[in-house]
């Protein structure tokens, strides 16, 4: 039977997506390309033997457009024969391309494979690739008739469904940057990081650390911050709102790649290299679109259904963090250990490039089960829609 494997995973440092953050100069197309060719050099493949490039990006338009995956393999002097694709799962994007990746080894499409993600967000911002003035069309808007809502509003609307109070939710944003600093004082998220040269107009700017971390947070900073999403409108339409949702307790929008080298078991181990996991189970799930971040719940259940597993059996939990509501609620859904969930910090505090952040949840529950010996480890990401998608990974001795 053909077993999928992780060889490594790595990643660039996330920066603040903004106009003069540690990444601005740089073009997605060339940090990708860094990551890649970060990847290749790590693990010592030859990068002739990889037969893809699977790579997630959300906002396709602009400076991202045109497969990007594609242009990076090349700008990062991997042979002409590799060749790419592009894909966009939302948030998920970069997580479905490594269980892409996978599942086509399993199926005996590949034997290796590189998965990853890119975006600059400081460079193409959300919802730039909405060009249409409709991008909904008729029959979308005759099933939901008062139209979709923002992701903010959705995660007001799972606090209140689940009862989550702002201050469970600041106090969950607050231990994400405490788990954060922790991990990377401890040199464990840095494990992962290829640093990237930025050019800049005296020369060069090395990065290589995340730029999102506030170490100087507080219950009393986060609670002095304003309700990012207040609307008239929607308070009308939901009363139940309670308007707890801030830019403290959300993640952040960021700049950042990564990339993963999947490989067929016995291939990698005739090669020389020790893989560090295998992949052995995916789901994909759809949910309520207006709630719309609540479908890690149901991929979660279907994943553990199909692994025979419990909650009680996986180690580490990575759960994206794109609003504290979400994770909160995961966990009171499911009835999950909150210690075992996002040991190292999440994006509220790492931030949340979306087309790469798959590749972080995953390298962060990599070093957590090779740290505490764990067995089994399960990641999970929202997606805009309704969707999520969910894989587990088990850590190879």
């Amino acid at each position: 039977m053909r077993r999928a494997v992780i060889v490594d995973t790595v990643r660039s440092p996330f920066g603040r997506g903004r106009a003069g953050g540690v990444l601005d100069g740089i073009h997605p197309v060339d940090l990708y390309a860094n990551v890649l060719r970060g990847l290749v050099e790590r693990t010592g493949i030859d990068p002739a033997l990889v037969e893809d490039v699977i790579t997630g990006c959300v906002i396709q338009v602009g400076e991202q457009s045109g497969n990007i995956g594609r242009h990076a393999v090349l700008a990062a002097g991997l042979p002409e024969s590799v060749p790419a694709v592009t894909l966009d799962r939302k948030c998920g994007s970069a997580q479905q391309a490594f269980d892409f990746a996978a599942q086509g080894v399993i199926a005996g499409a590949y034997d290796a494979v590189i998965a990853g993600g890119v975006e600059m967000m400081s460079l193409v911002p959300m919802r730039a690739n909405r060009l249409g003035k409709d991008t909904d069309g008729v029959q979308l808007k005759q099933r939901y008739p008062e139209g979709l809502v923002r992701q903010g509003i959705s995660a007001e609307l799972i606090a209140a469904r689940w009862g989550i109070s702002r201050a469970e939710m600041d106090a969950f944003s607050l231990r994400s940057h405490s788990r954060a600093a922790a991990a990377e004082d401890a040199g464990l998220t840095a494990r992962a990081v290829v640093p990237i040269d930025v050019p800049t107009a005296d020369g060069v700017r090395r990065v290589t650390h995340d730029e999102g971390l506030r170490r100087d947070t507080s219950l009393e900073r986060l609670a002095n911050l304003k309700p990012a999403f207040e609307d008239d409108a929607m308070l009308r339409r939901y009363p139940q709102i309670r308007w707890s949702v801030t830019a403290g307790n959300s993640s952040q929008v960021t700049d950042g790649a990564s990339a993963t080298l999947i490989m067929e078991e016995a291939l990698a181990r005739r090669l020389g290299l020790k893989p560090r996991a295998a992949i052995t189970h995916f789901s994909v799930a759809g949910d309520d679109p207006i709630l719309m971040l609540t479908a890690i719940i149901p991929a979660t259940r279907k994943l553990l259904a199909r692994a025979g597993l419990g909650v009680d059996d996986i180690s580490t939990f990575e759960v994206n963090e794109a609003f504290a509501s979400v994770p909160l609620a995961w966990q009171k859904d499911l009835g999950v250990d909150p210690e075992r969930v996002n040991p190292y910090g999440g994006a509220i505090a790492l931030g949340h490039p979306v087309g790469a952040s798959g590749g972080r949840l995953l390298a962060n529950l990599l070093t957590a089960l090779e740290e505490t010996g764990g067995r089994y480890g399960l990641q999970t990401m929202c997606e805009s829609g309704g969707m999520a998608n969910a894989t587990l990974i088990e850590r190879l001795q």
